[in-house]
């Protein structure tokens, strides 16, 4: 058997190749969208491609099927309960896929949605432990899947936690302990709130650690798996309707073109958001006015894809030479209307000079003057309710980024605003989006709340 794991940190996903060696056959399961590496892959041992399995139609990334049946002639294979624009072969729960002496069998495993499944792998057909269960959103390590989403239209979550309930403690933890555990996420993944960094695991050890799978009957599984969860992105449900539809193929011979200036100038006013793909301190040091900061070195498109739309127009500010990593990680989540990239930044920039502005940025002592005076600032702290939860500055107000841009109107405007993270990243991000609005007075706090935390609590440090 030829078992391989593919991992994209920036998006938390896994997925998976599977093949006989002695056929050649090979399944992909759960593909990103720009499929390039496990055709490379496939081709450098042999392999034939000749079916792409999806465990449920996924809300965070552009899954890849289309691209690999279209290279390849592959199936794409769904749940039955699945509902698509394009032809998919319907798996049956208990069916099995030979591949050779290596067979998948079918384990319907619906309440991340209702159309989710779990992929068990055999070595051998006869078999009476797998080598291994592909979870998808069913079961993380450390974690099951949320049952909240908008993936599931029409469908309640304690509707879907109630079969995730079922799913997870009457079918997956039937499994012989020895299984291996190989999720479709890993930490860092909105999809749940408690995922491990280990990209592996047995069904024995998710029996005795994992909170949701320890015994309890079904109303206790339902409460503790709903309660706590953060607020989605918000292409989430773009890229969930997407994965549904017969769209358009990534082409990667179709890159965005690059701009000088005065190209630039005309895309912005034509109506194109700005997205400076670059570092919070070469953004500070001088940016385009009404840029969004979004870094690429970090969860850019996640992040990308909380604070821009589907629908804008976008033109790239990269980091020098990164452009196609900045259009790629783009298109993994179904944003494709890039219209350019500034070519050579640092030199175009400077002619542009006339409409860069630096960013306001305090440091930790800056803002506890600022605090102090007659008319202190108001403090947006932009981090998770769990990083809240371990400490905040004092009438701080708490809106999480994935919820900013639904809820700008609740900020208050009669004094200037000082926007924080944990550490400087998002705040930038925030920061950038509230100046895009058009919001006056906005500034970031330098190291963000640890940098806070630090001066104020000085023992603790």
């Amino acid at each position: 058997m030829i078992f391989s794991q593919y991992y994209l940190d920036c998006l938390s996903q896994a997925s998976y190749l599977i093949a006989d060696e002695r056929t050649g056959q090979a399944v992909i399961v759960d593909p990103r969208r720009d499929v390039d590496e496990y055709l490379a892959d496939a081709e450098a041992r042999g392999l034939t491609v000749v079916g792409v399995i999806n465990t449920h139609f996924h809300a965070d990334f552009l899954a890849g099927h289309l691209e690999l049946a279209a290279r390849t002639g592959a199936w794409i294979g769904y749940g039955r309960r699945a509902e698509t624009e394009y032809p998919i072969r319907e798996l049956a729960d208990g069916e099995r896929i030979e591949l050779g002496e290596v067979t998948l069998q079918v384990l319907e495993t619906p309440g991340h949605t209702p159309e989710s499944i779990s992929i068990l792998v055999f070595e051998q057909p006869d078999d009476t432990v797998p080598y291994g269960v592909l979870t998808g959103d069913a079961l993380f390590i450390g974690d099951v899947g949320r049952p909240d989403l908008l993936a599931s239209t029409g469908v309640t979550a304690e509707e879907l936690g109630a079969m995730l309930y079922d799913s997870v403690h009457r079918k997956l933890m039937a499994l012989p302990d020895e299984t291996l555990v190989f999720p479709a996420h890993g930490a860092g993944s909105a999809c749940g709130k408690n995922l491990s960094t280990d990209r592996r695991s047995t069904i024995g050890r998710e029996r005795a650690t994992n909170y949701a799978c320890r015994p309890m009957d079904q109303d206790t599984f339902v409460r503790i798996v709903t309660a706590g969860q953060s607020a989605a992105p918000a292409y989430f449900g773009h890229d969930a309707a997407l994965n549904r539809q017969d769209r358009p193929l990534l082409d990667r011979t179709d890159a965005a073109r690059p701009l000088c200036p005065e190209g630039f100038e005309e895309a912005r006013t034509a109506g194109a958001v700005v997205l400076d793909a670059r570092s919070p301190e070469d953004f500070g040091a001088g940016h385009v006015r009404g840029a969004v900061n979004v870094p690429l070195d970090g969860r850019f498109a996640e992040q990308a894809g909380t604070v821009l739309t589907p629908e804008s127009s976008i033109v790239i500010i990269a980091p020098q030479d990164r452009e196609d990593e900045v259009i790629t990680r783009l298109a993994r989540i179904g944003f494709d209307r890039v219209a350019g990239y500034l070519r050579n930044p640092g030199n175009a920039l400077s002619a542009l000079a006339d409409d860069l502005t630096p960013a306001d940025r305090l440091t930790a002592h800056q803002l506890r003057t600022a605090l102090a005076g007659e008319q202190p600032p108001t403090v947006l702290d932009v981090r998770t309710c769990g990083e809240r939860a371990t400490g905040s500055i004092e009438g701080s107000l708490h809106i999480p980024l994935t919820e900013l841009p639904a809820r700008l109107d609740e900020i208050p405007t009669d004094r200037p605003l000082v926007v924080h993270c944990a550490g400087g990243h998002r705040s930038s991000i925030a920061a950038s989006l509230l100046r895009y609005h058009g919001r006056p007075g906005v500034s970031d706090l330098l190291g963000g709340y640890h940098a806070w935390h630090t001066l104020t609590h000085p023992a603790e440090a």
